[in-house]
């Protein structure tokens, strides 16, 4: 076990390591391209955060590296300070591939490294399902330094020629227990056979269950674990209550009750199927109140400007499915409503990291019938939490 770290945003964090690592205090420090720390500074950031400090040192130095770290402590910096070190600008062939498991986080992703790299004259392209295969085309054709994308797409260009690895020095999996899952494993292997023999392999997400750990066995060469201890994946930041509403048809008049608080802020509700987001959607609008809704099943370009709207904070409550619960950062969201408890534990983490991203206060609100009580129960010794009754002064505490 590694000594403890001061988490600068979250207060102490246990950081379970395989290996001794370097822990790297300020940004300075890391050996940073002069152009790469102006776009840290520039960006926003002044010290990194504990896994900052742990992660990025062993990335740049050419490491096969495993991080798990809770939502909002900064992963996307740490694999994109990783990329935009490593890029030899001069060559304008595709050097890094980060790969993701949907369309919105694989453009976030490109948003971050290309805000981070703003001093650089990078090309980062954005290689993703839903957008103009003709694009895709054109921006290879043309010269791109760092790929993000969705694995469909990205499959498509290298089978198509556009996309040449061979000068792919890294491969990172972002949210990487679903990416090493059943839906995209295959996709995953599919690609690995066209990158070079000495690929880096960056694996990242908040969850990562010992199934995916044992799985990078296969093609990972002796990477550094850098591991947060699973009992403090709870999010310091952010209070956690339930509200006991019996059965299911309580839910609603419920919700109702808590809109003026949900506008107090931005507020993310969670469904577990698109049913059911469409269904709370429509009858939110019928009794005058004010939502958005978004699901997988949406057409790419509606998506898009649902999220547009929901980011500049024209709207302020989001009615979703697990979709947003991964790694989408909007800044001001600082409610999440789990309408429906969710049907896996590992997405109780990423949905309730909506709030209280980089530090800040959020609260979270699980909708309990007498049928989720075993399963808020298990969520509470899973993450070794405490969830208590919702206190009637919650408004207050975002």
């Amino acid at each position: 076990m590694e000594d403890r770290e001061v988490d600068l945003l979250h207060g102490d964090l246990d950081i379970e390591m395989s290996e001794k690592v370097e822990t790297v205090r300020s940004f300075d420090d890391l050996g940073l391209k002069e152009d790469l720390l102006r776009g840290v500074y520039a960006y926003g950031f002044d010290k990194p955060s504990a896994i900052q400090q742990k992660a990025i040192l062993p990335i740049i130095k050419g490491r096969d590296v495993i991080v798990q770290s809770q939502s909002g402590t900064g992963k996307t910096c740490v694999f994109g300070l990783g990329s935009l070190q490593v890029v030899d600008a001069k060559l304008r062939k595709p050097q890094v591939l980060i790969l993701s498991p949907v369309r919105e986080l694989a453009e976030q992703t490109q948003r971050v490294i290309l805000a981070l790299g703003d001093y650089m004259s990078l090309n980062v392209h954005c290689c993703a399902g839903g957008k103009s295969v003709q694009d895709d085309e054109f921006q290879f054709d043309h010269g791109v330094h760092i790929v993000s994308g969705t694995p469909g797409r990205v499959y498509d260009m290298i089978q198509r020629k556009k996309f040449d690895t061979d000068s792919l020095k890294m491969l990172i999996l972002d949210e990487a227990d679903e990416m090493l899952s059943r839906g995209f494993k295959d996709q995953v292997y599919d690609i690995y056979k066209f990158l070079p023999y000495d690929t880096q392999w960056v694996v990242v997400s908040a969850t990562l269950p010992q199934e995916i750990l044992d799985m990078t066995k296969k093609f990972m060469n002796d990477p550094i674990k850098i591991l947060v201890k699973r009992d403090e994946l709870s999010l310091d930041g952010i209070k956690q209550f339930f509200i006991d509403v019996d059965k299911d048809e309580h839910k609603f008049a419920t919700l109702c009750d808590l809109y003026d608080t949900l506008t107090i802020t931005q507020s993310v509700i969670f469904c577990n199927t698109r049913k059911a987001v469409e269904w709370l959607s429509d009858k939110m609008r019928d009794n005058n109140f004010t939502v958005s809704h978004m699901h997988g099943q949406m057409p790419q370009k509606e998506r898009d400007s649902i999220m547009e709207d929901f980011r500049s904070g024209e709207s302020r409550v989001m009615i979703t499915t697990d979709i947003w619960g991964r790694g989408l950062d909007v800044q001001q969201v600082s409610l999440v409503i789990n309408y429906d408890l969710p049907l896996n534990r590992e997405f109780y983490i990423h949905r309730i990291g909506r709030s209280g991203r980089f530090g800040r206060k959020g609260v979270a609100i699980n909708f309990a019938t007498s049928d989720d009580v075993r399963i808020l129960r298990d969520i509470e010794q899973y993450y070794s939490i405490q969830i208590d009754e919702m206190p009637m002064n919650v408004a207050e505490l975002l």
